[in-house]
């Protein structure tokens, strides 16, 4: 059982590196994306910024073990609305077979890492450093 924790602590760590990685990007070049903010949303770079440092908090609080239910739900509840808003509509409103396959992809890919941080948060009770018996 030691070995599981183990490999799941590192999965955490290598799903926070990703996530800072993001975060990062969102900061570092936000014209790029504003692009993909839903035309219905006020506010349009603020919002880069937001989901940016959304981001970086959901993936230090993973590294720190704290708040890490919560963070596991609010990652995977922005990611389904990015899903929602952002890649179905891409998807739908594709005008080649080259961007129709780029939007199938990236929900896929925040589909995945959405029940991944489902995954954490709802065993959020098993993240803790220390490994006794009874994990």
């Amino acid at each position: 059982m030691k070995y599981q924790h183990v490999i799941s602590r590192i999965s955490i760590f290598l799903l926070s590196f990703v996530m800072i990685i993001f975060g990062i990007l969102h900061f570092a070049h936000p014209r790029d994306l504003v692009n993909y903010v839903p035309a219905f949303l006020p506010g349009g770079i603020i919002w880069v910024y937001f989901v940016g440092a959304a981001f970086i908090l959901v993936a230090l609080a993973f590294l720190t073990n704290t708040m890490v239910k919560a963070a596991g739900y609010i990652l995977a509840g922005l990611l389904f609305i990015f899903v929602l808003t952002i890649h179905l509509p891409n998807f739908m409103e594709a005008s080649n077979a080259e961007a129709k396959q780029m939007a199938l992809i990236s929900m896929l890919k925040d589909t995945a890492i959405a029940c991944f941080a489902l995954y954490i948060g709802a065993g959020a009770y098993h993240q803790k450093l220390n490994m006794d018996n009874s994990d």
